[in-house]
């Protein structure tokens, strides 16, 4: 089950549960929301400053938690990431959530509150390109944006990669930024693997398949979260694997001696899962949106990669 499409005139509200952004900064964001129809509601975070933040935390919070128990917004979009999403998780009544679908846009820090949300409600959720970020986004993933909000899911696929591995799956698609995801990790807030959608009855009988992607990380940090997720059973639990844009890693002066690719593939060791690198989405232009929380199936082969949504 989705939340349901948006459709014209319905709102779409803009918060910041991390860094600050200022209504002037979200202008260009805002009117493109609104040449697609939409009416656009700036929440009391947008403007508001402590710090770095959006506002305090308690007030970051509360503009999330009034966004989704307003009836007339249908959908809430993250203006940015940043850091700062996790510190509202104890904050957020999580229960009242279950009452109010919708959809919840975002990526980067925003892995945090889809997470959450996941758990608490087993309803999808957007991994999408944000409003501060907008301007830099490719027009084919912005279009893939407003198709996903009507309830319009088209395969995305990826082109060959040396490091892929072969197979096919079917599963939950979770996950989202790795530095957040490690973050989580023995909380209350990282993803159930095990949490059945919504409407499901008893326990989930389906495999997930992770997709990872991260940003301005060392590379020795790449292969610590990946051997937090090794030694943690994670890997153990995935039935395939789809590594976004690692993008601008960096080293020591000292190499650590692998790419992050190379370091996620040798992490995965003897397992057979299909493995797809350099998927679409992540800290780059083509942030091609993805549903987490949706079913998928994921083939990997000589031809490159497909996932299709199974709506």
């Amino acid at each position: 089950m989705n939340p349901t499409p948006c459709k014209p005139g319905d709102w779409i509200a803009l918060v910041c549960p991390a860094r600050k952004m200022t209504p002037a900064d979200l202008e260009p964001a805002k009117a493109l929301l609104e040449s697609w129809g939409y009416r656009v509601r700036l929440g009391a975070s947008v403007g508001a400053e402590d710090h770095q933040f959006g506002g305090r935390d308690a007030e970051r919070a509360a503009d999330i938690m009034a966004q989704f128990q307003d009836p007339e917004v249908r959908a809430i979009l993250c203006a940015r990431g940043g850091y700062g999403s996790a510190r509202l998780l104890p904050l957020l009544d999580l229960d009242a959530l279950r009452t109010h679908p919708k959809w919840l846009l975002g990526f980067s820090d925003i892995t945090a509150l889809h997470s959450a949300w996941w758990n608490a409600t087993g309803l999808p959720s957007l991994h999408a390109p944000m409003p501060s970020l907008f301007a830099k986004t490719s027009p084919v993933a912005l279009e893939t944006l407003r198709q996903v909000l009507t309830g319009h899911f088209e395969p995305v696929q990826a082109p060959p990669h040396p490091l892929n591995q072969h197979g096919e799956a079917e599963g939950i698609l979770l996950g989202g930024n790795l530095s957040v995801l490690y973050s989580l990790r023995d909380t209350p807030y990282f993803p159930d693997f095990n949490r059945p959608p919504q409407g499901a009855a008893g326990p989930s009988t389906e495999k997930v398949i992770l997709f990872i992607e991260d940003l301005d990380e060392y590379l020795y940090h790449v292969d610590r979260m990946l051997l937090n997720l090794e030694l943690g059973g994670v890997l153990d639990r995935i039935a395939g694997l789809m590594v976004g844009g690692m993008t601008g890693m960096r080293d020591n002066d000292v190499p650590f001696g692998a790419t992050a690719e190379h370091i996620i593939r040798d992490r995965i060791g003897t397992r057979r899962f299909p493995v797809a690198f350099g998927f679409p989405a992540g800290h780059q232009p083509d942030n091609t949106p993805l549903v987490l929380g949706g079913r998928i199936t994921l083939r990997v082969d000589a031809a490159g990669c497909r996932m299709d949504y199974r709506v």
